[in-house]
């Protein structure tokens, strides 16, 4: 995929997971960033789990984002929170 392509997943993908997570996005080059990081999250963990990763830039992609991108944040608040 082209970086183009990378980042409009990852804002889209940021942006639900975001929304999800805790109802609100985080702003769009958070969002990107956070979409982007989760796609790899997620492509790692759905291919730990036999399935397929990353396949293009299509709606399968953007839900493996999502779901990476939902276990980042999850992971991010939790820390967080423990840290105060």
């Amino acid at each position: 995929m082209s970086l183009l392509a990378w980042i409009i997943l990852g804002l889209i993908a940021g942006f639900l997971a975001s929304k999800i997570v805790n109802n609100t996005g985080q702003g769009a080059i958070l969002d990107i960033v956070l979409g982007i990081v989760g796609a790899v999250i997620g492509g790692w963990l759905f291919t730990t789990f036999g399935m397929a990763g990353l396949t293009g830039f299509n709606l399968y992609s953007v839900f493996v984002s999502m779901v990476g991108a939902v276990v980042l944040l999850v992971v991010y608040h939790a820390v967080s929170r423990g840290a105060h």
